[in-house]
């Protein structure tokens, strides 16, 4: 692939997943899948980001965003385990959030 062509490519995957993201929220995994597509384009961005730039202190941002999100995944993984054990699926339309 060339490098003229990835930022088109990779804005234009990150507006897939939050596309995805705003139209298939009827499961939770289904929104957390479209969340990681996200971080994984922005995770590709930065990478490409720093090497153009070559400089020592912009390689260390691509390494703390992948780390936050695999805490969000983790975290988003954990949620949806407990939502199904509480209510037995995932379906975001069957919860009841005013209820606490």
């Amino acid at each position: 692939m060339p490098l003229m062509h990835a930022p088109w490519l990779l804005s234009t995957t990150f507006f897939l997943g939050l596309l995805g993201l705003s139209f298939h929220r009827s499961h939770l995994l289904s929104a957390l899948l479209c969340l990681e597509g996200m971080m994984l384009s922005l995770f590709i961005s930065l990478t490409l980001w720093s090497t153009k730039l070559t400089l020592l202190t912009s390689t260390m941002y691509p390494v703390i965003m992948l780390t936050l999100s695999a805490c969000e995944a983790g975290l988003g993984l954990s949620l949806m385990i407990a939502t199904a054990r509480s209510h037995g699926s995932d379906n975001l339309n069957s919860l009841n959030l005013l209820q606490c």
